[in-house]
């Protein structure tokens, strides 16, 4: 993969050409990953639509996830009361803060760290910018992206929706150009193996979500469909070799 292609500005979906067969699958599978990545990055816009039309309550019906698609269709909830659920729950201090990065979900502290937070204690994992952050920075960096999504943290949630966002869209372009790209796919292929099986904290992230997240329940859902997603491309999305 080149150094530009994996964060080229992708046209709307209504705006482009048909395709069909894999390249299809793809790019519909990087409109799911496009719209997760807003949703966990607080584009509240984005997401009021999303909920306001349907979109998500029909995602959630096509994914063996248990979701009441009354949940995810929400005609009637106005922008900031889905601003204030976001930042009481991913954004700090918010009263029911769940860290939405992976180095925050870590077993071990990592090996060269040192912070004055104090939301950290030294030599506790944890830790914002751990070794995940800098995994994740490193395969951003070797595939040419940089994500303007996840507040600046390489392992955000946001962040690595995005990037499979990036890959699943370099593969539809690949698939749909008609020549030989069977190495430039397996490369891109390879980073999404890789990136999906980085996300494997999701399912304590979803728990932890569904418990805080009492009163609208929208984030608990969104929550459990990312996971769901995440799972289901990973065994029958991502191509394998």
């Amino acid at each position: 993969m080149d150094d530009t292609t994996a964060c080229e500005t992708e046209p709307a979906a209504a705006d482009r050409e048909p395709e069909d067969g894999d390249a299809a699958a793809a790019r519909a599978r990087a409109d799911v990953y496009a719209l997760l990545a807003a949703a966990f990055d607080g584009d509240i816009e984005l997401l009021a639509a999303a909920l306001g039309d349907g979109t998500l309550a029909d995602l959630a019906g096509q994914l063996p996830v248990d979701v009441d698609g009354k949940v995810l269709e929400r005609p009637d909830l106005d922008a900031q009361a889905l601003r204030i659920g976001y930042d009481n729950l991913f954004v700090v201090p918010g009263p029911h803060y769940v860290p939405p990065f992976a180095s925050a979900w870590a077993d071990e502290p990592s090996e060269s760290f040192e912070s004055d937070s104090q939301y950290h204690d030294a030599g506790q994992a944890g830790e914002l910018m751990g070794d995940p952050a800098a995994a994740a920075s490193q395969s951003h960096g070797t595939a040419g992206f940089d994500p303007e999504r996840g507040d600046g943290i390489p392992d955000h949630l946001a962040a690595d929706l995005e990037f499979m966002r990036a890959l699943c869209e370099r593969e539809a372009t690949h698939l749909a150009g008609g020549g030989d790209a069977t190495d430039e796919l397996a490369t891109v292929r390879e980073y999404q193996r890789i990136t999906v099986g980085r996300l494997g904290w999701l399912d304590e992230f979803h728990e932890a979500v569904e418990e805080k997240d009492t009163v609208e329940g929208i984030f608990a859902a969104l929550a459990r469909l990312a996971r769901t997603f995440v799972a289901w491309d990973a065994r029958h999305g991502i191509a394998t070799p």
